[in-house]
């Protein structure tokens, strides 16, 4: 699943091509994602410029004149630049043509992304309304963590991956961030120390933007249609490596499903 790294290297990604840019018409080859396509999504585009592009939490935001295109990718969902009139494949459900002769075109083999039409105020809309902080801004520190966390019985892995305390921290790098900071999975919320969340806080934020930066330059290129993601290539001390020697102390790490998630650890580093 494309997690926030992901999605900010999306972003940045596309904006260069579509900012400033005219839409001429959108083609909707899948009406139906995890929620229907508007009905008259051509009909709003059609004509109005990309006044900025923006992300909340997973969320893809698109300024229009007239709105904002809202995205999200979903399990399996992925934005392309491709030049105007390339042959759509099987999974490749919208294009958005522009004046500059790209198209900005929509995959998701598994079509459980969605896409949605805001006039709105953006922090009134139900997705948005109860998300919590950004990680990567000042809103989001240890101090706030451990504030919410009290009394919480859940995992500490639980707790930083729900969308209400802090925004974009996906299963890969709630399990980094974790391992990096020293604190067990498993150890319940409400018993990590003020100290110990002011230094997963600062973890989380440290490896998220590592990630970003991985991605952004070792994507090969938004203009074309077989680039593959380079962010499944980074380097990583836990997650997918259970039954594996640490890096850090050489001891076996331990998997184990946490919240239907794959969580692994090592029980040595990790307290």
């Amino acid at each position: 699943m494309p997690e926030l790294p992901e999605v900010e290297t999306t972003r940045r990604g596309i904006t260069p091509h579509i900012l400033g840019q005219k839409v001429l018409n959108v083609i909707v080859r899948e009406k139906k994602l995890r929620w229907p396509v508007p009905a008259n999504l051509a009909e709003l585009l059609k004509n109005d410029s990309v006044k900025d592009v923006n992300r909340r939490g997973k969320y893809l935001l698109i300024k229009f004149t007239g709105g904002v295109l809202m995205i999200h990718l979903g399990m399996s969902g992925s934005l392309r630049i491709v030049k105007a009139g390339e042959p759509s494949e099987k999974h490749d459900h919208l294009d958005f043509q522009f004046q500059n002769g790209y198209d900005l075109r929509y995959r998701d083999p598994r079509k459980f992304g969605s896409i949605h039409w805001i006039t709105g105020l953006l922090d009134e809309h139900p997705l948005l309304s109860g998300l919590g902080p950004e990680p990567l801004t000042d809103d989001f520190s240890g101090s706030t963590l451990h504030v919410q966390s009290r009394k919480k019985k859940a995992a500490v892995k639980t707790f930083i991956m729900d969308s209400h305390m802090v925004v974009g921290v996906g299963n890969i790098y709630a399990n980094e961030a974790l391992f990096r900071a020293g604190i067990r999975p498993t150890l319940s919320a409400g018993k990590v120390s003020l100290a110990r969340y002011e230094k997963l806080a600062s973890v989380i934020k440290e490896i998220l933007e590592e990630a970003i930066r991985v991605g952004g330059t070792t994507l090969r290129d938004f203009l074309g249609s077989d680039g593959e993601p380079g962010y499944f290539k980074q380097s990583l001390a836990v997650y997918g490596r259970g039954g594996e020697p640490c890096q850090a102390c050489k001891k076996v790490l331990k998997e184990i499903r946490l919240g239907q998630r794959a969580t692994v650890y090592c029980s040595n580093c990790q307290r």
